[in-house]
């Protein structure tokens, strides 16, 4: 499976902060932000591209541009902390949403909501989630994709445990994962350590 931890200073120092737990929720969310651009650069390097002409002050010339739609999907709701970034840099992106709930005994995943654009297939999703701890939502997740008929699925997060990585390469090999990290082990209770607490939790002050 392909398995990207994205290196760079800048992520590393701005990780730090994020597993730091007297980061309030407002830095969090700004400093989380940034490592999502930061992780996104990578994420959508092989985007596909097209060709056509426009015209500059001075003469007619061929560019490129994004040439299929991208579809942002964050896993609500901490996925929309990425999600935002992302938008950022790509502001013509569609966004589509998926709320899925970790039962807090089994780690099984339970979804919610959905809400995807109805031509999702036409071009690459990118799916944000900032937590690949048992790797059952992102599974959940990529399943309702695949049976919508996406092909270019690429999957987000700030920190995964080898657990999910390795749960998910079992059920989807060639979906490739973008992270800052992949931390020890989760424990008994399926919380990614070191990690940095639940993502939602301290994106939203909760």
């Amino acid at each position: 499976m392909p398995l990207y931890v994205v290196r760079h200073p800048l992520i590393s120092h701005k990780l730090s902060l994020l597993r730091n737990k007297h980061t309030a929720p407002a830095a969090f969310r700004r400093i989380l932000s940034e490592v999502a651009a930061l992780l996104a650069f990578d994420a959508l390097r092989d985007l596909p591209l097209e060709q056509f002409e426009v015209e500059t002050p001075l003469e007619r010339t061929q560019v490129e541009r994004i040439a299929q739609p991208l579809t942002i999907v964050p896993v609500l709701r901490a996925g929309l902390g990425l999600a935002n970034a992302v938008l950022d840099l790509v502001p013509e992106a569609r966004v589509g949403h998926i709320g899925v709930r970790r039962d807090e005994v089994t780690a099984n995943p339970h979804h919610y909501y959905l809400r995807l654009p109805v031509d999702i297939m036409a071009g690459p999703v990118l799916v944000t989630d900032p937590m690949i701890a048992t790797g059952g939502s992102a599974i959940s997740v990529v399943n309702d994709l695949r049976s919508r008929g996406c092909q270019d699925i690429r999957l987000m997060c700030l920190v995964a445990a080898p657990e999910g990585v390795a749960k998910i390469e079992s059920v989807h090999p060639a979906l490739p994962i973008y992270t800052a990290a992949v931390d020890r082990c989760l424990d008994e209770n399926f919380f990614i350590r070191p990690g940095l607490g639940d993502a939602g939790d301290r994106i939203f002050g909760t």
